[in-house]
C-alpha cells in the first residue's frame, strides 16, 4: 500500500465532512448506532438517506453499501481514482463500493480514523474471513485500551498490533512506540493508520513474530491483544486470532517472556484466554507462568463452556452455515475433550517487573461482575498499593467509596454476614468477620494498625498477640485489594 500524500488528503476530506465518532452517532441515532453494533445496517440506512457527505461516508464505509458516484465524489473530492488504485474502494458504472473499512474512533481525549478490512457478516451475510484479515475496532481492542495504563512513559510496545489501534493510543503518552506484527497486511494498514492520524513519526512499525523484532530491547509498557484463540491448531489459520500454537501456549509464552523486555518498574498488560483444565484451579495453572521478579494482578472476567466457545469463533470466521461447519465444530469439541479442557477463561494479565530485590505480590481474582471503565486507574492503584509497607505502626484510612452491607434476619442482634463493597474501580466485594469489619471502620489515619488491633482484642476478649499475628496479614490484603489506603491517596 503506497502512502505518500494519500493519508493527509484522506484525513482532510474526512475532517471536512465531519466524519467523527460523535457525529456518526448523532446521525445514526441510538437505534441505528446500536443496530450497527450488532452488525445490522437497515436502521442506519434509513437514517442516512439525506445525501450529505457525512451520510455518504457512513453508508460507504460503515454500512458497506454502494453509493452514487457523484455523492462519493462530493464526499471524497479528487480522491476516488487514488483510493480505487490503493484498494480502498471499487468503482463501477455510476456507483462506488468500499473494499476497506474507514472508521472514526474516539478515545476520550482525541478522535482517530482507523482503516481495516471490512466487517464480516453484516446483516447475516456469509462472508468467509481470509487468513490475513485485519480486524478493525472490536470489543477486544476497546477492552485492552480501557485496561492499559495511561501515565507518560519513555517507551511502549504494541505487541501484535493488527490495524494499530493500541499504537495510536500509546503514541499519546509514550515518547517512543514500537508496533510489531507477523501479518504483512496488518503492518501496511498500521503504517497507513499512523500516517492518517499524523503519527507516522511517532510509531515504529516492525515485521516479526511476537518479541523477535525487539529481541534486545526493554520497554516501560507493553500492551498486547495476542492471537489467543484456543484451538487444536488445525485447518485454516486466521492470523489475527490464531497463533498456530496449541491451547493457550501463546499467552503462556508471552507472560514468561515479557519480563525480559521490561525495564524495572515496567508493566505488561495482556488481554487473554486460558484453559480451565479438569481437576485444577485456574489460578494454580497460571501462577507458574509469572516470573519471580514480577508483581501480578490476574483477573478472570468470564468462563465460557467449550461448545459456546467453538460456536463463537466459528461464527467469527464466517463459517456458520458453511458446508464443513459441523465437521469443524465436532473436531474442535473432540480436541477439548482429549485435552481435558472443561472451560475457557477470559481476562486480564497485568505484570510489573520489580528490582532484583524485594518481595512480589500475586493477586488472582475471579471477578465476572461489572467494573468501572476505563479500569486502568484501578490497575494503577493496585500496583501503588502493593508498594505500601504494612506493619503495626502503619496508619491507614478506609477508601471513601467502600460501603458495608450486613445480611441477617430482621431483628437479629448480630448480622449473619458482613460484606465490604467498593463502588468504584474493580468494585470488589469481600466478606468480613467481626474483627475485619471493625478494623476497617476504625481506620481513620489517626490510630495505628497496632493500636486498633489491640483495642479490638480487648473489646472482644481475644488474645492480643494472636490477634496481631492473625490480622496483620489481613490488613495488607485489605490494602492491596483496595478497601484501605494510605492517607492522602484518594
Amino acid at each position: 500500500m503506497t502512502t505518500s500524500d494519500l493519508p493527509q488528503r484522506l484525513r482532510n476530506a474526512l475532517a471536512l465532512a465531519g466524519f467523527t465518532y460523535d457525529a456518526v452517532a448523532e446521525v445514526l441515532g441510538p437505534v441505528g448506532h446500536a443496530a450497527l453494533g450488532r452488525n445490522e445496517t437497515t436502521p442506519g440506512l434509513r437514517q442516512t438517506a439525506g445525501g450529505s457527505p457525512l451520510d455518504t461516508l457512513i453508508r460507504l464505509f460503515l454500512l458497506q453499501t454502494p453509493v452514487d458516484l457523484a455523492a462519493a465524489e462530493a464526499a471524497l473530492p479528487g480522491l476516488l481514482d487514488r483510493l480505487s488504485a490503493e484498494g480502498f474502494i471499487e468503482q463501477t458504472v455510476g456507483e462506488v463500493a468500499a473494499r476497506l473499512d474507514v472508521r472514526p474512533y474516539a478515545t476520550g481525549d482525541r478522535d482517530f480514523w482507523v482503516v481495516s478490512d471490512l466487517t464480516p457478516g453484516l446483516d447475516g451475510s456469509h462472508s468467509r474471513v481470509g487468513p490475513e484479515h485485519v480486524l478493525g475496532i472490536s470489543s477486544a481492542s476497546t477492552s485492552l485500551a480501557q485496561l492499559t495504563l495511561r501515565e507518560p512513559v519513555a517507551s511502549a510496545l504494541d505487541l501484535g498490533t493488527g490495524c494499530g489501534v493500541q499504537a495510536l493510543h500509546l503514541a499519546g503518552h509514550a515518547a517512543r512506540v514500537v508496533a510489531t506484527d507477523v501479518n504483512a497486511r496488518a503492518l501496511r494498514l498500521t503504517r497507513f493508520n499512523a500516517a492518517l492520524n499524523d503519527l507516522a513519526a511517532a510509531i515504529d512499525v516492525r515485521d516479526g513474530s511476537f518479541f523477535e523484532p525487539v529481541a534486545d530491547e526493554r520497554f516501560d509498557l507493553v500492551a498486547t491483544n495476542p492471537p489467543f484463540v484456543i484451538s487444536p491448531a488445525t485447518g485454516e489459520r486466521l492470523v489475527y486470532r490464531d497463533s498456530g500454537l496449541p491451547g493457550d501456549r501463546v499467552v503462556e509464552d508471552i507472560v514468561r517472556a515479557a519480563p525480559r523486555h521490561l525495564n524495572e518498574g515496567g508493566v505488561c498488560q495482556v488481554l487473554a484466554n486460558w484453559v480451565i483444565a479438569q481437576g485444577q484451579p485456574w489460578d494454580e495453572r497460571l501462577a507458574p507462568w509469572v516470573a519471580d521478579d514480577c508483581d501480578a494482578l490476574v483477573v478472570q472476567r468470564e468462563v465460557i463452556d467449550p461448545a459456546s466457545y467453538v460456536e463463537l469463533w466459528l461464527k467469527d470466521a464466517g463459517l456458520h452455515g458453511a458446508a464443513d461447519y459441523l465437521v469443524r465444530y465436532d473436531t474442535w469439541l473432540s480436541w477439548f475433550e482429549e485435552q481435558g479442557i472443561e472451560g475457557i477463561g477470559f481476562g486480564w494479565i497485568n505484570l510489573r517487573r520489580r528490582a532484583s530485590t524485594g518481595s512480589t505480590t500475586r493477586d488472582f481474582l475471579s471477578w465476572p461482575y461489572e467494573v468501572q471503565q476505563p479500569v486502568a486507574p484501578a490497575i494503577r492503584e493496585w500496583f501503588a498499593a502493593v508498594d505500601v509497607p504494612v506493619d503495626l505502626d502503619s496508619r491507614l484510612v478506609v477508601r471513601p467509596d467502600v460501603q458495608q452491607e450486613t445480611i441477617g434476619q430482621p431483628g437479629a442482634e448480630d448480622p449473619e454476614t458482613v460484606v465490604l463493597r467498593q463502588q468504584l474501580g474493580l468494585r470488589r466485594a469481600r466478606k468480613a468477620d467481626t474483627v475485619e469489619a471493625a478494623l476497617v471502620g476504625a481506620c481513620d489515619g489517626e490510630l495505628t494498625v497496632g493500636q486498633i488491633l489491640d483495642a479490638l482484642a480487648q473489646l472482644l476478649d481475644l488474645d492480643v498477640a494472636e490477634t496481631r499475628t492473625t490480622y496483620l496479614p489481613v490488613v495488607r490484603e485489605l490494602l492491596v485489594e483496595g478497601f484501605l489506603e494510605a492517607p492522602g491517596d484518594s
